[in-house]
């Protein structure tokens, strides 16, 4: 009305806001035009970056940032944009950076692991736990148990630096645990360093998994396990074949024993190896 009855001409400005009792400042504010295009944008690229975060803590992120937003106006636009209801959540991987498979050039460097599964007789579900060293394709171990969580795999660990030495990395899928954060702890207290595959690459891992292939062929599906008992025994049994008496191609038909023997420098640990197995194994001729 204040703005009709100055644009007739009649009353000047001052007069008329003294008749509406209305100020002058008010009478000649002009609106800046707001930027929500760019308030949104900002909001939505931290709620991608942390979907848990509420409205409170985008609005304090954004007032950090130097985005002086007022809390009323940033709700009707958080609210407008859907962000006050419940966003689903998906566990994913960290991204992992393509890292070719590159031998090492001695023993101890880098060992790969992976898990298998099988079952025994009556239906229970079993787990193996594998870990090679690359270097020389040497079997380091097989854990067996129905159940192997991260406290199991970091025990197990443990048990192979004592006997052999500390590993420089440790190669590794995006299992579970291998993602558990007791892992982690246990690497960075450790100095080893953990190096992930890409998602849906398990050749990046194919020392472990040619690994996986043989023990598979040689005991898992060439037995029939009534228990654990039975089939620790025989993946005993492998582990000291496949090390003593096993050629392989990729080592000039040289057994992993020997061409460590011959191209690698034993761990200093190692002359207790044969003290891992049963005794009765120890004896049985090489296959």
């Amino acid at each position: 009305m204040a703005h009709w009855l100055v644009r007739q001409g009649k009353h000047s400005v001052r007069r008329v806001c003294r008749l509406l009792g209305l100020s002058q400042s008010v009478y000649r504010y002009v609106p800046k035009p707001k930027n929500d295009i760019e308030v949104i944008g900002h909001m939505n690229a931290w709620v991608a970056k942390k979907p848990s975060w509420g409205f409170w803590k985008v609005y304090t992120r954004l007032r950090k940032d130097g985005r002086a937003v007022n809390h009323k106006r940033l709700h009707r636009l958080y609210t407008t944009a859907g962000l006050n209801l419940r966003r689903p959540t998906k566990r994913r991987v960290p991204g992992r950076v393509k890292e070719p498979l590159c031998l090492p050039i001695g023993p101890n460097i880098t060992w790969s692991m992976d898990f298998m599964a099988d079952r025994l007789l009556n239906g229970t579900k079993v787990r193996t736990f594998n870990v090679i060293d690359d270097f020389g394709r040497e079997a380091l171990n097989i854990t067996v148990d129905t159940s192997i969580r991260a406290q199991y795999v970091v025990r197990e660990l443990d048990k192979l630096i004592e006997w052999r030495g500390k590993p420089e990395r440790l190669r590794v899928d995006n299992g579970p645990e291998f993602l558990a954060h007791e892992l982690e702890l246990w690497a960075e207290r450790n100095g080893i360093g953990l190096t992930f595959i890409e998602k849906g690459c398990p050749m990046q891992n194919g020392l472990i998994e040619r690994f996986n292939r043989t023990y598979r062929e040689e005991v898992l599906d060439a037995f029939l396990f009534e228990d654990l008992d039975q089939l620790r025994e025989l993946t005993a049994l492998f582990i000291w074949c496949y090390n003593q008496g096993r050629p392989h191609d990729s080592l000039l038909d040289l057994t992993p024993r020997e061409f460590l023997l011959r191209y690698g420098q034993l761990p200093t640990a190692y002359a207790g190896t044969r003290e891992q197995f049963p005794t009765y194994l120890l004896d049985q001729p090489a296959a």
